[in-house]
């Protein structure tokens, strides 16, 4: 398929490249995978900014948690340069007082030293309850921690923190949309998925069972499994 649109991935908090591997073998197969750099900007438009800087002209564009912030800045900057999108398990809203007390906190102790007991609270919320104890799992989140780093971290939760509402412009979106989540997300509820798809007139929503924040390494098969049909059209 040489004529199919680059695809540009974009991973979540604490996520590395390593989030996509279990899918990215299967849509390699139908053009170009690209994953984008997010640890290096902490505001979701200059994270966008770069990442466009950087992306092929016209490209399909899927986002994952944080990603999925992203992806929806990059269609209010550039919405004629995506083809495509996919919003994978990921809400248009901003964030709550709640939720940015929390992260501050967790700001507070990255710097104090306890990044490793951060992203172990972080863990126990990102899997379906079935795997809060499979060692693979928590393995791949820890590397993908290390990887990103405490200043990359740290730069993350500083850009979701001041990140817009996006449900305002949900109704701009005019590419082909997929929303995908798990039946059992405990980090952002499939509820605001099923929002989002309301919200973007001709999108489809995938809810994978048995499956919680992280698609990817949870449910590989089906999820590149939704992907490639997305990316077919």
């Amino acid at each position: 398929m040489t004529d199919a649109l680059p695809l540009v991935l974009v991973p979540g908090l604490i996520s590395s490249p390593r989030i996509y591997a279990p899918v990215i073998p299967a849509l390699w197969r139908l053009g170009p995978v690209m994953v984008a750099n997010h640890v290096r900007d902490d505001s979701m438009a200059a994270i966008a900014r770069r990442i466009l800087s950087e992306a092929p002209p016209r490209f399909a564009l899927a986002g994952h948690s944080m990603g999925g912030y992203i992806a929806l800045e990059i269609m209010r900057q550039a919405p004629e340069r995506v083809g495509r999108l996919a919003l994978i398990n990921t809400q248009a809203r901003p964030d709550t007082p709640e939720a940015s007390a929390r992260r501050r906190t967790m700001i507070t102790r990255a710097k104090e030293g306890d990044y490793h007991g951060v992203v172990d609270e972080l863990f126990a919320g990102f899997v379906h309850p079935s795997r809060q104890d499979d060692p693979r799992l928590r393995q791949l989140v820890h590397d993908m921690a290390e990887e990103v780093g405490v200043i990359g971290f740290i730069r993350q939760l500083t850009a979701i923190m001041s990140r817009p509402d996006s449900r305002p412009t949900l109704t701009a979106i005019r590419c082909p949309t997929l929303v995908l989540t798990g039946d059992t997300d405990n980090t952002i509820p499939n509820s605001l998925s099923k929002e989002m798809a309301d919200g973007i007139d001709g999108s489809w929503l995938v809810v994978l069972e048995n499956c919680g924040h992280l698609p990817q390494p949870e449910q590989p098969e089906e999820t590149a499994q939704a992907l490639m049909e997305w990316l077919r059209g």
